[in-house]
């Protein structure tokens, strides 16, 4: 981006801006009341994620499968991982749901689907009710997880807006950390051995739903739809006023109209570009809709700014579940079982400080991030999960032969994967949901975020279905393949991912640019703002020189010119 292009707009809206950090939470009371309330869905995924891992091992679910559920390897893992991939398509499938009925409507259908599942899965006679069920779940979740973030990021404020989507992670983590000591104290119904009770699995399975149904009712009765869907929607006026209560002000306010001044220009913005790249299809009806909505999914890998946003995306979900993480939080147990630690009861509550340490640890993402950076706690947090994961491999390779005579160092093994828990909760947890939910354009927002999440559940499905017989093979290997591909992640964000911290939703478009817009695409931009009024309203007449300037040089520079021939746009 060439200096001087957003200074002018952003020096004034740091003047209006509100405080950051804990300060910045409280300011904003109604817009983070709102956003916790929506991380329910948030919840609602962590509760399932932690709750599986112990009903596994429940003695009772597994005469349930038909002793399905024990066999260490691929029948395990895909019991595991068949969630992973109903979300997978859950996520994908919003790419155009959240756009078509909104993001509230979304969550609600979402929440929906989660509670069939859960049904199926409370009425198991064998394993197929299993799979079904948590395909089903996987469907819900998987939406969710995609429309939470989305939902938090698009009511923010840009200077906690970090914060505020990082309470979906603090969430899921909050969901982890309960699922794991409900799932500690159902399992000894009946007892832990054959006289268990089925109500041992049936319990932690069935209180899914209660969460799920007070998101599906609060969304559907209480909470506000997202500004930029009504302005995507044409609704400006219902917009405004959104964004003034969220604000918790008047709709005459300077900071309120400047914000709704910035979607709207990125709006018309957007449109004007489709109607250039699209002229032949606007129409308005469902054939030409769907038919500019192939090509905007096709333009997330044929547009250069697109394609760079949609590459981060996809990696950075990548390497979040290639880090390890799910793979210690569906198979903890098993992991701290093959530590031959002294009864069953040690491993349940050593899977139980994995909970707690993950949500405490979250806490100082949701504070801090909008201080301290997106980049530079993906660094610190993958650094210290590599470490992590190579001692614990150095253990177990210099001890695993006889784990008996070894105890401290068992002990000592569970101790690093505990501090590995801390380590990815203050970053790639929630850091990760944030970047990916906020580097798409308004236009491009709903489908960026889908295909980014469908890549976190496409990965995580393979981790899930890989992990059981990767731990059956070597758990030495384990966390020496997690610890390299984790190094491999902190080499990638320092040289490849740009800083996104204090920059407003639409100025992602100027820092994912060509390294900015194309010229005529600067001077479209910049027509519109005036015409709205914005320029006129920060009083920002040094960001349409800044734009002349920037054309001059453009004209001067024949590598640019030669570009300009491909007017390359954002929308």
């Amino acid at each position: 981006m060439a200096p001087g292009i957003a200074e002018g707009l952003s020096g004034k809206r740091a003047q209006l801006a509100g405080p950051t950090g804990l300060k910045g939470i409280i300011y904003n009371g109604k817009t983070t009341a709102i956003a916790f309330f929506a991380s329910l869905g948030g919840l609602v995924y962590g509760y399932n994620q932690g709750m599986f891992a112990q009903v596994l091992v429940m003695h009772s679910f597994i005469e349930k499968t038909n002793g399905y559920a024990q066999h260490a390897g691929l029948g395990q893992g895909l019991l595991t991982s068949i969630l992973e991939l109903g979300a997978w398509v859950g996520t994908l499938a919003n790419g155009y749901l959240a756009d078509a009925v909104g993001r509230r409507v979304c969550a609600v259908i979402a929440s929906g689907v989660f509670i069939i599942g859960v049904i199926v899965q409370a009425c198991t006679e064998n394993k197929d009710y299993v799979f079904a069920g948590r395909f089903v779940t996987g469907l819900g979740v998987g939406s969710l997880s995609m429309i939470v973030p989305l939902y938090n990021a698009e009511l923010a404020p840009p200077e906690v807006r970090g914060a505020l989507v990082a309470v979906q992670q603090l969430a899921i983590t909050f969901g982890i950390m309960v699922s794991f000591w409900i799932g500690y104290g159902t399992n000894f119904i009946g007892g832990t051995g054959a006289t268990q009770s089925n109500a041992a699995w049936l319990i932690p399975i069935c209180l899914q739903v209660l969460p799920a149904l007070v998101l599906a009712a609060g969304m559907m009765l209480f909470m506000p739809q997202s500004p930029r869907h009504l302005m995507n929607k044409g609704r400006e006026d219902e917009c405004l006023q959104t964004l003034a209560r969220l604000r918790n002000c008047s709709p005459h306010e300077l900071r309120v109209q400047v914000e709704f001044l910035e979607i709207k220009a990125l709006r018309e913005f957007e449109k004007s570009v489709a109607a250039l790249k699209y002229p032949q299809w606007q129409s308005g009806s469902f054939s030409d809709s769907f038919k500019i909505a192939a090509y905007d999914w096709a333009s997330l890998f044929t547009n250069p700014s697109l394609r760079k946003r949609t590459i981060v995306a996809v990696l950075i979900m990548t390497f979040q579940q290639w880090n390890g993480v799910n793979a210690i939080n569906y198979f903890a147990p098993i992991i701290f079982q093959g530590f031959q630690l002294p009864g069953n009861t040690i491993s349940l509550l050593a899977t139980g400080v994995v909970g707690v340490l993950e949500f405490l640890f979250t806490i100082p993402a949701v504070l801090y991030v909008d201080q301290f950076g997106r980049k530079n706690i993906l660094i610190a947090g993958a650094i210290g999960m590599a470490a992590c994961h190579f001692i614990v491999a150095g253990l177990i390779g210099g001890l695993g032969d006889d784990w008996p005579a070894h105890r401290a160092g068992g002990w000592a093994c569970v101790v690093f994967i505990w501090i590995y828990i801390t380590q990815f909760a203050y970053s790639w947890g929630p850091v990760a949901w944030i970047v990916v939910s906020e580097v798409f354009p308004l236009s491009m927002r709903a489908k960026g975020v889908s295909f980014g999440g469908s890549s976190n559940w496409l990965n995580n499905f393979a981790v899930g279905l890989s992990t059981s017989p990767f731990i059956a093979t070597s758990q030495f290997g384990t966390f020496i393949f997690f610890g390299c591909i984790t190094t491999v992640a902190a080499i990638w964000v320092h040289f490849f991912v740009p800083e996104t911290k204090g920059k407003t939703l639409e100025e992602m478009d100027e820092l994912f640019g060509a390294a900015g817009f194309a010229a005529a695409d600067l001077a479209l931009k910049a027509r519109i703002e005036r015409e709205i009024g914005l320029t006129q309203l920060l009083g920002d007449e040094d960001r349409n020189a800044s734009v002349g300037g920037m054309e001059k040089m453009r004209k001067d520079n024949e590598e640019v010119a030669d570009e300009k021939d491909e007017v390359k746009t954002i929308g």
